[in-house]
């Protein structure tokens, strides 16, 4: 230790923090730790300082200008105490306390919570969201988070206020027993429940938790690929508008993969229209038994027949005289004019009106 540094340390000390850090709290570095009488305390606003006295807590400054008195006098005192190796017996340590509001604090669910849905049965859910705290009485904060250390941030104690919550935040949400598809009409009423639910939990390490806000709760992304294709469904409607609906997202998804190209979107359109025909026809068949008996003029065994000249009787293609009078088969007459085909009788063409 110094010459200088000796000489230094007996001046009347000026005590004060500016601060410019993510700290909570931070000691004010003494010379040998000890304050002397009548040092300066300069307390800001969103500050507050605990004053130690032979390692016990003296008193809590609120943001002012002090004049402190210790049992350490400036020069006296050092010289007195040559028995100790010049090392004062009286200790005294400033610890300075910030106690604005720490925003944008982040909480999540490390791992997937596991609950009872009323409609998807077991689920698996994740949350994440953020919160704010700040210390509301600084000597409880000492006595039961960061002690005697030096300096202490909000990242030290991140990682615990983070299981405090989640494992409150998942101990409500069961009880209230929320359907998961209605549970993003609950978030501010959720949020509100979880603070006042935690804020015992803060005081008794002396903070207060001023803020807490869910932003999402989410289900695994092989359950919610499920709820997309259950809503696609909903909003098609009808089996044939869902395929002309599942068309439509193949060419899509064509047109997003360039390699593809217009190959790769006409198969999927083909296979889209394809599948929406074959289900239409699947639909749309008759039962068997529901089908129309076949009309014997459409049958392939039927035969054309001409009536007989003379007694009526049908005369088969092949028979050239009637097996009923022998009359003659008539010859087949047609028009000279159009062509159209006569009966043996006839005078007129009923087509052009041409004699016959």
């Amino acid at each position: 230790m110094g010459l200088f540094s000796f000489i230094k340390g007996q001046f009347i000390e000026v005590i004060e923090w500016t601060d410019n850090t993510n700290e909570i709290v931070h000691q004010f570095p003494v010379y040998d730790k000890a304050i002397k009488m009548g040092a300066r305390l300069t307390v800001r606003e969103s500050q507050a300082a605990i004053f130690l006295n032979e390692g016990q807590i003296a008193d809590v400054f609120s943001p002012g200008q002090y004049t402190l008195s210790t049992q350490n006098m400036p020069l006296l005192t050092a010289l007195k105490s040559w028995k100790y190796a010049f090392d004062s017996p009286f200790k005294s340590d400033i610890y300075f306390v910030n106690t604005r509001n720490f925003t944008d604090q982040k909480w999540g669910t490390t791992n997937p919570i596991i609950m009872r849905d009323s409609e998807f049965g077991a689920i698996r859910m994740r949350g994440f969201g953020s919160y704010a705290f700040r210390v509301k009485d600084p000597a409880v904060f000492l006595k039961e988070i960061f002690g005697t250390q030096s300096s202490f941030s909000s990242e030290q104690i991140g990682g615990y206020l983070k299981s405090i919550i989640v494992s409150s935040m998942s101990d409500l949400i069961a009880e209230a027993r929320i359907p998961i598809m209605d549970i993003a009409l609950h978030y501010d009423e959720l949020s509100t429940a979880v603070q006042s639910k935690l804020e015992p939990r803060f005081n008794k390490m002396g903070l207060t938790l001023s803020g807490f806000f869910i932003e999402n709760i989410s289900l695994p992304e092989e359950v919610e690929r499920m709820i997309d294709r259950k809503s696609s469904m909903n909003i098609a409607g009808n089996l044939d508008q869902y395929m002309k609906f599942q068309a439509a997202e193949s060419l899509r998804d064509a047109a997003n993969n360039q390699s593809g190209g217009l190959a790769g979107a006409g198969a999927s359109i083909g296979a889209g229209m394809a599948m929406g025909q074959m289900f239409n026809q699947a639909m749309n068949t008759k039962p068997m038994d529901q089908a129309s008996p076949i009309s014997p003029k459409t049958s392939a065994t039927s035969e054309e027949t001409q009536p007989c000249a003379s007694c009526g009787q049908d005369l088969k293609p092949n028979d050239k005289f009637c097996n009923e009078c022998g009359t003659p088969r008539p010859e087949n007459k047609f028009c000279s004019e159009c062509g159209s085909s006569l009966a043996p009788n006839v005078k007129f063409c009923s087509n052009c009106g041409n004699k016959a």
